[in-house]
């Protein structure tokens, strides 16, 4: 996986008027989870905020990063759990990051990357990516970057499922019966195919 810096300040007040002023700052406010767990047994958040523009080489973009975040000047290692856009401007209102380490399998998306040229599109079918992204479960320093799947051989009106799938050092977690990449049949293949079963 790719990694990133980035830093971060402490929030020293919270609530809704506080969280609006720092969007108005150009501000976003985030919560790290760690090993830390509150009183309820629940774990605790850490309240910081990060400028927006240092967030949008990490935010709008298809890769998956490993954030190196200097929060007043205490590093933690963390990747992006779950971010809140405006619904109406698309803005980021909000990101909640989680804490890794070495030692403690993530699961996280991976995004998916097809090689090659499927026989059933030499056939005239057409390929079909059904999914982006696979949820894998790893120590994060084994987690690639994207996930490479060989479609070479799939046939005409064939499928590759995430059951069919296997990869060194990780645990697939999106369910097996997922369909990943499909080939479909096209018009001008149900054509080829039927001259050619009239002139058998």
């Amino acid at each position: 996986m790719k990694e990133f810096d980035l830093k971060g300040q402490k929030r020293e007040t919270v609530g809704k008027k506080a969280t609006k002023q720092l969007r108005k700052e150009g501000l976003v406010p985030c919560n790290l989870y760690g090993e830390k767990i509150g009183e309820d047994g629940k774990p605790e958040a850490l309240a910081f905020t990060i400028p927006a523009t240092d967030l949008r080489k990490v935010v709008y973009t298809p890769h998956i990063y490993v954030l190196n975040i200097d929060i007043d000047g205490v590093k933690h290692t963390a990747i992006m759990k779950e971010l809140q856009f405006h619904p109406v401007t698309d803005a980021l209102l909000h990101i909640d990051f989680y804490e890794v380490n070495d030692a403690k399998p993530i699961t996280i998306g991976i995004p998916v990357r097809l090689n090659g040229l499927a026989q059933g599109v030499r056939d005239g079918g057409r390929i079909n990516l059904s999914i982006r992204k696979i949820n894998v479960t790893a120590p994060y320093k084994v987690i690639p970057e994207h996930l490479d799947i060989d479609v070479t051989n799939l046939q005409l009106g064939k499928s590759i499922k995430v059951g069919d799938l296997q990869f060194e050092g990780l645990t697939l977690a999106t369910p097996a019966e997922v369909v990943v990449c499909s080939v479909k049949a096209t018009r001008a293949s149900r054509s080829a195919a039927a001259a050619a079963a009239a002139e058998a």
